[in-house]
């Protein structure tokens, strides 16, 4: 694989979150160990990891989550073409956002760039931010920038 950082979330299900991946956020199954309840997935350069609690490989001490929602304090951004197609899955899918669509420009040294965004929960509670690139311009001013939609 490409990527120089790939997150691996520790799953209660991990068919069910291969199928969430897969079939509703369009994530591609690169490959797969059935027998130790991984999956490594992959949707454009974006790269991730599920991984079955309890079979395989087990991280204990205290660092598998016990109770949902997982990943607390984290969340994964995640570039894609456009949102709408995810938007309209999730929606067909009757699957609620966590935070809702909205357009939102960031300071980057001397000039904003902005994101049209929503962050959606996975089965397990893992928080993604999808988001597409809106571009750059001139810092209007120093508030904060949000756009709802």
């Amino acid at each position: 694989m490409s990527s120089a950082l790939v997150p691996e979330f520790a799953v209660s299900d991990w068919r069910d979150s291969k199928r969430f991946y897969c079939q509703i956020l369009g994530f591609k199954c690169v490959y797969e160990r059935s027998e130790e309840g991984f999956c490594y997935l992959k949707l454009g350069e974006a790269e991730l990891m599920i991984d079955q609690i309890g079979q395989g490989r087990t991280f204990d001490e205290g660092h598998q989550p016990t109770s949902y929602p997982y990943g607390r304090g984290l969340n994964v951004q995640i570039l894609v073409p456009s949102v709408t197609t995810l938007l309209k899955s999730l929606s067909q899918h009757g699957i609620g956002l966590y935070l809702p669509v909205e357009d939102r420009w960031y300071r980057v040294d001397a000039e904003e760039s902005g994101n049209r965004q929503f962050i959606v929960a996975d089965p397990d509670g893992y928080l993604l931010r999808f988001y597409q690139h809106l571009g750059k311009r001139e810092i209007k001013n120093s508030g904060p920038a949000i756009t709802p939609l």
